[in-house]
């Protein structure tokens, strides 16, 4: 959908010789002639990669710098973020993840890190959720969806893109307010959450808007039954959100910002975060986060790592409320 000749290939680098001098430091100046890896906890071909790769190499130019982009998926996200927490805290290992894995999954599973051990570094964007049907379902609204799922419990197969993934969370939250009963459908990433939608394997699912769901709502292969955020999604808005519909407990969205390691130095997140800020402000990034119907963010890193604490602070309730175990 959008214009990808410069985008990095998934784990390749794009290598750019080192034009602008690190801060002076004690020891060696960041950024070196050094790689900086950014770990993408989820398969190619996501939302974080439609936007995320286009940012970062804006990034690499702006720090003259080599970015090499590593997806790491599976586990919902946790084992590519579990791999950054264990990183050495130099500034060369970042994540560019969706916050739910530092914020929702410890909270539903034991975990081989915990919030402690990453720390924000900067937001990128919020993103709506669509709940969407495939053409296996013959309703036309989200209230059809509900009906059928009570009148016929588990006839209705969700797909989401994990166990304990912020769209899990809104199906467990949907259910709970309706009475309606669904067949949860865990996949490692949303790729082949959309390749299977597209041949109808299933009813519904949630996934945040890029290219690929965008092209199948086009197509007409998906069809948007709600949405998820503050306010209506900036390219949908004749359709209501879920907070509209009467269950703001299921009104979710994904956060997604850079993690590092805790103990990164905190003038190397200071310039990472500067560097990220003015990059997500520029016309190119804007004009994609737009097209894709994502929301750009603008905090500090200790904004950003507060917003964080209060959303695992947030997510502990939901759980709690919902009675949600895995």
């Amino acid at each position: 959908m959008h214009n990808r000749r410069h985008f990095l290939a998934s784990s390749a680098a794009v290598t750019l010789p080192a034009l602008l001098p690190g801060l002076a430091r004690a020891e060696k100046p960041w950024p070196e002639a050094r790689t900086i890896r950014v770990v993408i906890p989820y398969v190619a071909g996501g939302v974080s990669d439609s936007v995320g790769r286009r940012l970062l190499e804006q990034v690499s130019h702006s720090l003259g710098q080599s970015i090499i982009v590593d997806n790491k998926g599976g586990a919902g996200g946790t084992l590519g973020m579990g791999e950054v927490a264990r990183a050495k805290a130099d500034g060369y290992t970042l994540a560019l993840s969706a916050i739910s894995p530092l914020t929702l999954q410890p909270h539903l599973m034991k975990l081989p890190y915990q919030f402690k051990d990453l720390v924000g570094v900067a937001p990128m964007m919020y993103s709506p959720v669509y709940l969407m049907a495939t053409t296996a379902f013959q309703g036309k609204t989200f209230e059809d969806m509900v009906a059928a799922a009570k009148a016929k419990p588990g006839s209705i197969r969700w797909a989401t893109s994990g166990i304990g993934s912020v769209g899990h969370i809104m199906l467990e939250q949907v259910q709970a307010k309706t009475g309606a009963q669904f067949i949860h459908v865990p996949y490692k990433g949303i790729a082949q959450t959309v390749t299977d939608a597209a041949s109808a394997q299933f009813e519904v699912m949630t996934g945040n808007p890029f290219g690929t769901i965008n092209s199948l709502i086009d197509q007409g292969k998906l069809r948007l039954l709600a949405t998820t955020g503050p306010k209506r999604a900036p390219n949908q808005s004749a359709i209501a959100t879920l907070a509209e519909k009467g269950i703001p407990e299921a009104n979710l969205t994904s956060m997604f910002g850079f993690m590092a390691p805790a103990g990164t130095p905190a003038d190397v997140i200071a310039r990472l975060n500067k560097v990220i800020l003015a990059e997500i402000a520029t016309p190119t990034i804007q004009d994609a986060m737009h097209a894709s119907d994502n929301v750009s963010l603008t905090q500090s890193a200790a904004e950003f790592d507060a917003q964080m604490q209060q959303e695992s602070r947030n997510n502990a309730s939901i759980v709690k409320k919902a009675n949600i175990s895995i």
